[in-house]
């Protein structure tokens, strides 16, 4: 069974993964530590991968993508009308799995302009 796509809830400890097979099957859906993430990852097959963009985002992107993955960032725009249900992330990362490329947006901020966007936000004291 071979995973194709999967939707990544990223958090602080414990981030939560969804696997979807090419059929549309549930390949997984499990809970990962911090530390368990790269050897996860390092054992799949390169896959596409959907997380919500938020602060720590970019960086698990370029992450997963140095191990050969596809990355896609979702904007919260599209994760927000899944807040108001019980499990919003679990919702969000089937919904994932589910969307066309074209309904996905935002693309992976490398580390020289994450770092130049930084210093514009000192220059002007944000």
């Amino acid at each position: 069974m071979q995973v194709t796509t999967i939707g990544l809830d990223l958090a602080k400890n414990v981030f939560q993964v969804h696997g979807i097979t090419r059929e549309g099957t549930v390949a997984f859906n499990r809970s990962l530590r911090r530390a368990q993430m790269f050897v996860f990852f390092e054992k799949l097959e390169p896959c596409l991968i959907g997380m919500e963009a938020c602060g720590s985002s970019h960086y698990w992107a370029r992450e997963l993508s140095k191990l050969g993955h596809t990355v896609k960032l979702i904007a919260p725009i599209y994760v927000k009308p899944y807040v108001k249900r019980g499990n919003p992330m679990q919702l969000m990362r089937k919904r994932f799995a589910r969307l066309s490329l074209a309904q996905l947006c935002g693309s992976l901020r490398s580390n020289h302009r994450s770092s130049k966007q930084s210093c514009h936000c000192i220059v002007r004291g944000i």
